[in-house]
């Protein structure tokens, strides 16, 4: 394998070979029809352990490529207009929250009854496969320029929904766990609420002046 032969290639020559690599192959794939965000999957399981190995430990690059995913989420944000989120609040709440409630109860349902699951299990797995990755959906209709098309709203709303859901979803995971050594009483969601709002009023007030 590649890692095996040059040794264990530092983080940088690590990811000089993979942005080289994703210049060649993701054009390349777009000839052939290919998209971007399946060009970067082809590539990683050319470079990865079942190709030629280049990352060696994969884990290792795991904090580095979140880099990756948290600009492209800042990149779509900065394209965003505040005053279009805001008129299609009632399509968040509606079409995710359907979305998100029937896929992930039909699935808790499956899971269980076919899979034998217990519930608290079959719940967290099914209302986790019930969630899409938003950069990649983004990324697919931003690059098919359908962002703006009707269908391509609906789904940046379902989208945003999702987004919205991972808190409460991590939330309730604790109590299905059943651990019992913290106490999750008024004051500790006190302190979580207060995090999330003063977060929401920094973005709002407090960067907007510096």
């Amino acid at each position: 394998m590649f890692a095996a032969a040059t040794g264990s290639p530092n983080l940088m020559l690590q990811a000089t070979i993979f942005l080289g690599a994703a210049l060649l192959f993701v054009p390349l794939g777009k000839r052939f029809g290919i998209a971007t965000v399946l060009g970067y999957l082809i590539t990683g399981l050319i470079l990865g352990p079942s190709g030629l190995d280049v990352a060696g430990d994969a884990e290792s690059l795991l904090h580095f490529s979140e880099f990756g995913v948290v600009m492209l989420l800042f990149i779509i944000g900065l394209e965003l207009q505040p005053s279009r989120l805001w008129a299609l609040r009632r399509s968040i709440f509606v079409l995710g929250g359907l979305q998100v409630g029937l896929t992930g109860t039909l699935l808790m349902g499956l899971l269980h009854q076919i899979f034998g699951l217990q519930l608290d299990t079959a719940f967290i797995v099914g209302f986790g496969l019930a969630l899409s990755s938003t950069a990649f959906v983004l990324q697919i209709l931003t690059e098919k320029q359908q962002l703006s098309s009707t269908h391509g709203r609906e789904a940046f709303t379902i989208l945003l929904f999702q987004d919205i859901a991972v808190i409460p979803l991590l939330a309730v995971i604790p109590f299905l766990s059943g651990v019992r050594e913290q106490s999750y009483d008024l004051i500790y969601f006190g302190k979580v609420f207060a995090v999330f709002a003063g977060l929401i009023f920094a973005s709002r007030y407090v960067v907007s002046l510096l």
